[in-house]
C-alpha cells in the first residue's frame, strides 16, 4: 500500500541519537504505512535496535521528529532540540505499539495465561473474564493452546518467544515492533517463531522487524531498510535491496549471508 498521510503509521524524520560521545543514529528517516511489513537489516552496532527503541520511547532522541498514526510524540524546536509531548500523551501514543525483544522477559512465577492477561488487566483495566477469551484466542494463533497452564521454565525458547508475541498482541496494538526476536534462539527453534510472525504479516498487522533472517525478510517484507554506521544506506522492496542492491555497502553486507 503506498504511504499517504492518512495511512502512515510511523513517520520518523532526521533522528539523531548519541550515547555520550558515541553517535548511534545520524539523521535517520523512516516511514511505515498501515499493514506494511518493514524489515531493518544491518551489522551489529549499525543503530537498528536503537532506532526501534526510540520509536516507542525506550530511548529519547537528541533531535528529530517522530509521529505515530499522525500524532507527534516528539518534534524539534527552533534550536533543533527534540521536545517531547507530556508524559501522559506519550504513554497513550506508545500504547499503540507492542514490542517483542530478543529475550522473552516473561514473569517466571506466572503461567503462560497469566503472563498474557497481566498487562491488559493492570494497564488497560480490562476485566479478567473479558481478556481470558482473547488470550486463549492468541495462544491458538501462536500454536500454544495446550500450554496455558505451563510456567516459562517448562517451555522451549521458541515457545517462550511465541508467548511473548501473544502477550504483546493482548494489548491490541496497531503496530508491532520486533527487535531481533530469534537471535537468542537455537536455529531449530527459529522457524516456529518466524512462522508465527509470517501469520501476523498475512493478517495485515503493521510490523517493523529488526532481524538477521534474510530468507524471512525476502519472503514477508514489503520494504527492506539497510542501515550501516547509524544511517539508512539503502531501502526499497525486498527484491531490489536483497537481490539487486545498488549500494556497495549493502552488497558487502549481504555477501556474508550467501553460502
Amino acid at each position: 500500500m503506498p504511504a499517504t498521510m492518512t495511512n502512515i503509521m510511523i513517520n520518523a524524520k532526521q533522528i539523531y541519537k548519541s550515547f555520550g560521545n558515541l553517535a548511534v543514529l545520524k539523521g535517520v528517516d523512516l516511514t511505515v504505512a498501515r499493514s506494511e511489513v518493514v524489515v531493518i537489516i544491518g551489522s551489529s552496532g549499525s543503530g537498528k535496535s536503537t532506532l526501534l527503541r526510540c520509536l516507542n520511547h525506550l530511548e529519547k532522541i537528541d533531535s528529530g521528529d517522530i509521529a505515530i498514526e499522525n500524532e507527534w510524540m516528539v518534534q524539534n524546536n527552533a534550536d533543533n532540540q527534540a521536545i517531547y509531548q507530556p508524559d501522559r500523551d506519550i504513554k497513550r501514543i506508545c500504547s499503540k505499539m507492542g514490542m517483542v525483544f530478543q529475550h522473552f522477559n516473561l514473569f517466571p512465577h506466572m503461567t503462560v495465561l497469566q503472563n498474557i492477561i497481566e498487562a491488559p488487566i493492570t494497564v488497560k483495566k480490562m476485566k479478567r473474564e473479558e481478556i481470558i477469551p482473547i488470550a486463549r484466542e492468541l495462544l491458538q494463533k501462536v500454536g500454544l493452546s495446550n500450554k496455558e497452564n505451563d510456567y516459562p521454565s517448562q517451555l522451549s525458547g521458541g515457545q517462550k518467544q511465541r508467548v511473548a508475541i501473544a502477550r504483546a498482541l493482548a494489548m491490541q496494538p496497531d503496530i508491532m515492533l520486533f527487535d531481533e526476536p530469534t537471535s537468542a534462539l537455537d536455529p531449530e527453534l527459529t522457524g516456529e517463531v518466524l512462522k508465527t510472525m509470517q501469520k501476523l504479516a498475512e493478517d495485515k498487522i503493521t510490523m517493523v522487524i529488526v532481524t538477521h533472517e534474510m530468507g524471512f525478510a525476502r519472503e514477508v517484507a514489503d520494504k527492506v531498510v539497510f542501515m550501516d554506521g547509524g544511517v539508512v544506506v539503502e531501502q526499497g522492496n525486498a527484491e531490489d535491496v536483497l537481490v539487486n542492491p545498488e549500494h556497495p555497502r549493502t552488497r558487502e553486507f549481504l555477501s556474508r549471508f550467501i553460502s
